[in-house]
C-alpha cells in the first residue's frame, strides 16, 4: 500500500523540527561511541527545583492524577493571574487564560484558532523553527520579514508596515528572541504597538525567555504598553526555560476570552488537559520564591560571554553579544568558498554545519534553519566544560579550512 500518496496536504506542506533533528542526530551518535558535543538542543542543563518537584510528588500521592478542565486548573489559571500581575503589569481574570502541553501546544492551538487558508501572519526572521511550519498547517501564509543584524536583528516598524496586507491577521513578536537572543527595548515595542493597533491586526507575543536576560537589559510585554495593544495581543508564556521545566510541558496564554474559548475547544478535542500532577508543579513554580531563578540566570551569563569572546576572536566568524535567552547567532558567511582539507566546499550554512559534525563532532544548528543563511544557533544551555571543549573544536576546524 501507498502510504506516502495517501498522506495529508497539511503534513506534506511541513518539515521536522531542525533544532530537534540535529539534537536527535547528536544524541544517536553518541550512542553509537562518539563523542559528540551538541550546541543545539534549547534545553537548560539544570535540574528542576526541588519545591516544583515535590509539589508534582504530593500531587500524585494524594490522588490529584485526573482529568482537569480542559484549558487547566483553576488553581494554576490563578497562579498565573497572579504571574502577569506582579511581573508584567497586566491584569487578566481567569476567563482570558488557557493552559496548555507546553508553551509550543500554546502557540499550536492560537495558530489554529486564528487562522484560515489564504490568512497571512508576520514573522521576522531569524525565527523559531516552528512559526512558519504551524502556519502552513492551517493553510496560512508565513510572511517572512528580514530583519538586519545592524539592526540588532529586530523588525522595524516600517518592516512591520511594509508587510501589512488586507489578508494579515496576525504578527509573531518573540522577546527576548530564539535564535538570536535580541530583544526588543519598551521604545522599540511601543514604536511597533503603534503600527498594530493602526492597522488592527493581532500580535502573537512569545515570552517564554523573559526572565533570561543580562546587561542591565529589561524585558517588557508588549501587551503592558496601553488598553488597545494590549487588547490585540495573545501573551505565550511557560515554565520550560526559566525553570528547567522542559519534560513537564506545560504553558499557558493570556488573550480576549473569545479565543480563549476557542482554544480551550480546540484542546477539548485533542489532547484534553494538561498532566494533572504537573500543574500542581506549575503552581508551585509560579507561587514560590522567584528568586531560585537568579543563580540559573548568573550561570547562563557566564557561559554567554565566553562563547561571543569566543568566536569574536576566530578569524572568519563574528558574533553580536545576546541580551537574553541562551543562544548566540555567530555571522559566518566569511566562511563560504572555503574548503576542507577532506575537499569539501563550504557554500552555505548548511554546509557548514555537515563539516562541524562530521569532522569536529560539534553539532549546530545552521542558520538556514531559522530564515538567516550565514549564520549558525549555538545553545550555551549545556555546562562550561563542554562549551570550552566545543569552541575548540569549532576553532581548529576553521582554521583548518582553505
Amino acid at each position: 500500500m501507498d502510504i506516502q500518496s495517501r498522506l495529508s496536504e497539511r503534513v506534506k506542506a511541513i518539515k521536522e523540527s531542525p533544532t530537534i533533528a540535529i539534537s536527535t542526530k547528536a544524541k544517536q551518535m553518541k550512542a553509537d561511541g562518539h563523542n559528540v558535543i551538541g550546541f543545539g538542543a534549547g534545553e537548560p542543563d539544570f535540574d528542576t527545583p526541588d519545591h516544583i518537584k515535590y509539589a508534582a510528588i504530593k500531587a500524585l500521592v494524594s490522588g490529584n492524577t485526573k482529568y482537569t478542565p480542559a484549558d487547566g486548573m483553576v488553581e494554576l489559571k490563578d497562579a498565573i493571574i497572579h504571574k502577569f500581575k506582579r511581573d508584567n503589569n497586566l491584569t487578566y481574570t481567569r476567563s482570558n487564560i488557557t493552559v496548555n502541553v507546553g508553551a509550543k501546544h500554546t502557540l499550536f492551538n492560537i495558530y489554529m484558532a486564528l487562522l484560515n487558508p489564504g490568512d497571512e501572519i508576520i514573522i521576522p526572521a531569524p525565527y523559531w523553527v516552528s512559526y512558519p511550519d504551524m502556519a502552513l498547517i492551517c493553510g496560512a501564509t508565513p510572511v517572512i520579514v528580514e530583519t538586519e543584524e545592524a539592526d540588532n536583528f529586530c523588525m522595524t516598524p516600517a518592516q512591520l508596515e511594509k508587510a501589512i496586507t488586507p489578508k494579515t491577521k496576525a504578527v509573531v513578536i518573540n522577546s527576548p528572541s530564539n535564535p538570536t537572543g535580541s530583544g526588543y527595548s519598551k521604545d522599540a515595542l511601543k514604536a511597533l504597538a503603534d503600527v498594530i493597533v493602526k492597522h488592527d491586526i493581532l500580535c502573537i507575543s512569545d515570552e517564554i525567555y523573559e526572565k533570561l536576560v543580562y546587561d542591565g537589559f529589561e524585558s517588557y510585554s508588549i501587551a503592558s504598553l496601553g488598553d488597545e495593544i494590549r487588547q490585540r495581543t495573545i501573551v505565550v508564556n511557560g515554565l520550560s526555560k526559566e525553570w528547567a521545566m522542559t519534560g513537564w510541558r506545560i504553558g499557558y496564554a493570556a488573550a480576549n476570552e473569545t479565543l480563549i474559548k476557542a482554544i480551550a475547544n480546540i484542546q477539548s478535542q485533542s489532547t484534553t488537559n494538561p498532566t494533572s500532577f504537573a500543574q500542581d508543579g506549575a503552581i508551585a513554580a509560579l507561587m514560590g520564591p522567584q528568586e531560585l531563578i537568579k543563580p540559573l540566570v548568573s550561570a547562563f551569563d557566564e557561559r554567554r560571554k565566553y562563547i561571543v569572546d569566543r568566536f569574536n576572536a576566530i578569524p572568519g566568524i563574528s558574533c553580536l553579544r545576546p541580551q537574553g535567552a541562551f543562544y548566540c547567532f555567530p555571522n559566518i558567511s566569511a566562511l563560504f568558498g572555503k574548503t576542507s582539507k577532506q575537499g569539501m566546499l563550504i557554500k552555505d550554512s548548511s554546509d557548514f554545519a555537515e563539516y562541524l559534525i562530521s569532522e569536529a563532532l560539534v553539532a549546530v544548528v545552521p542558520g538556514i534553519a531559522f530564515g538567516a543563511e550565514g549564520f549558525m544557533r549555538l545553545s550555551y544551555a549545556m555546562g562550561m566544560p563542554a562549551i570550552m571543549e566545543g569552541l575548540d573544536r569549532i576553532e581548529k576546524a576553521v582554521r583548518d579550512l582553505q
